[in-house]
């Protein structure tokens, strides 16, 4: 399953060189093929399966985990508009 800046939103605001080279978690439902990520938390896969916002808040967060400047950047910021704060 992707994540951080390969999965919604931040991929709809990135180009990306590749398909293959992306960040992932690893999980048996996915189809995705990349370098894996440990979730937050080992069932995170599973529950963003079924809840689409859920999985982008947690994909915002990898991104600021694991992500560059400009990844990091655009996914506090992403996350602070999705909280309703702003900076």
């Amino acid at each position: 399953m992707p994540t951080s800046f390969a999965a919604p939103p931040l991929k709809m605001q990135l180009v990306l060189a590749s398909d293959t080279n992306i960040p992932v978690w690893d999980d048996a439902e996915g189809t995705a093929v990349g370098y894996s990520i440990k979730p937050l938390h080992l069932h995170a896969p599973k529950v963003c399966w079924r809840d689409h916002a859920f999985y982008e808040i947690l994909a915002l967060v990898d991104a600021i985990r694991e992500g560059r400047a400009r990844e990091r950047k655009l996914a506090s910021e992403e996350i602070h508009k999705r909280l309703g704060k702003s900076r």
